[in-house]
């Protein structure tokens, strides 16, 4: 049997995913590659890979996906590694900078400037901007250095009432059913052992690590969530 190929997103949140795969018996049936969130989701556009922890706004660019697994990268709330940082506050917004390693949160940026604050700032790739938008790792521990930072998928549950879904397990393919109990048996497995995780990642100053992974990203991809991925693409397709 032919491997499967996966990728899976090299940040944090990550983590608890990368773990359980790299420590269960299902390692020895996939190459596994870990990449930032826009690289996953190139990869399996362009079919590189079977599998990705793929971006959600990247599902409308992969034809005839399949969600494969019932846990993904979400929040109920705030999640405190997507921003817009500015220097000023959106009511006064003019210019603004987005994430060169993002889809979803580019999207979402956009989508709340759009429909939730009703701004229309130019969206500029360089040069002195307002503010810019922010994701993963980059940002912990940085709120409080800039005068604005929006938490991202605070704002989308202060919007819709619903909680945000950033990235899914999908497959550009059919995946036999008893790789996928195995896969998902690989990544409750991850999930299970996330203080071991936390233990092996160096303390971030102003950041806390264990909120973070117990409390702030919720893994469980349920109906809410599902039901947030479907009004999202509807506002993306709106834009």
């Amino acid at each position: 049997m032919n491997k499967i190929k996966v990728s899976a997103v090299s940040y944090t949140n990550s983590k608890p995913f990368v773990y359980g795969l790299m420590h269960s018996g299902i390692l020895d049936k996939i190459e596994l590659s870990l990449d930032i969130p826009s690289d996953c989701a190139n990869k399996l556009i362009e079919n590189q890979v079977d599998i990705g922890l793929v971006p959600v706004a990247a599902l409308l660019h992969v034809n005839n996906y399949h969600i494969v697994s019932q846990y993904c990268i979400g929040a109920v709330g705030a999640v405190d590694s997507v921003f817009i940082f500015g220097s000023k506050p959106i009511d006064e917004i003019k210019t603004i900078k987005l994430d060169a390693q993002s889809r979803t949160s580019n999207n979402l940026a956009r989508v709340l400037l759009k429909n939730y604050w009703k701004k229309s700032p130019e969206f500029v790739t360089e040069g002195e901007v307002d503010a810019f938008v922010q994701i993963g790792d980059r940002t912990f521990g940085k709120k409080e250095f800039y005068p604005f930072a929006y938490d991202l998928a605070e704002e989308w549950f202060r919007f819709t009432g619903l909680p945000f879904t950033f990235a899914v397990w999908a497959s550009n393919k059919p995946i036999p059913e008893d790789f996928k109990a195995s896969f998902n048996k690989a990544l409750k497995l991850g999930l299970d052992h996330r203080k071991d995780v936390i233990a092996q990642i160096q303390n971030i100053e102003n950041f806390d690590l264990d909120d973070y992974l117990m409390n702030k990203i919720d893994f469980n991809l349920d109906d809410q969530k599902l039901k947030a991925i479907g009004k999202f693409h509807e506002f993306i397709r709106e834009l």
